[in-house]
């Protein structure tokens, strides 16, 4: 049972936020989770999202600390990777495009 958890480095609603991930299944993370007092809604398809306040009782409980690309690439390996389906996915640019109206990227003339 490894459960990894990354530097909280991830801002958003003003706060700083770590990725908690299991390499064996999402019940063994969503039990540890619990043991942490993570709610249920903090679960985004393949992983916690874990205030910065948070993060250190992450690792006294066992939660292996790694960095970002480490983690997803343990995730990825285990084969427990959800992707976000293309619709909710940002666009991607070219460096010095922007998207117009329909999102689609437009490189200034």
């Amino acid at each position: 049972m490894t459960v990894y958890i990354d530097p909280p480095v991830w801002p958003g609603h003003g706060r700083l936020w770590s990725h908690l991930v299991s390499d064996v299944s999402h019940e063994e993370l969503h039990a540890f989770a619990a043991a942490l007092g993570c709610p249920r809604r903090a679960f985004d398809r393949d992983h916690y999202d874990v205030p910065e306040e948070h993060h250190e009782r992450a690792v006294l409980l066992g939660a292996v600390e790694v960095g970002s690309k480490e983690l997803l690439r343990r995730l990825t390996e285990a084969g427990l990777r959800r992707r976000k389906p293309p619709r909710l996915r940002a666009p991607r640019t070219v460096r010095g495009a922007a998207p117009d109206a329909s999102g689609a990227a437009v490189t200034p003339s």
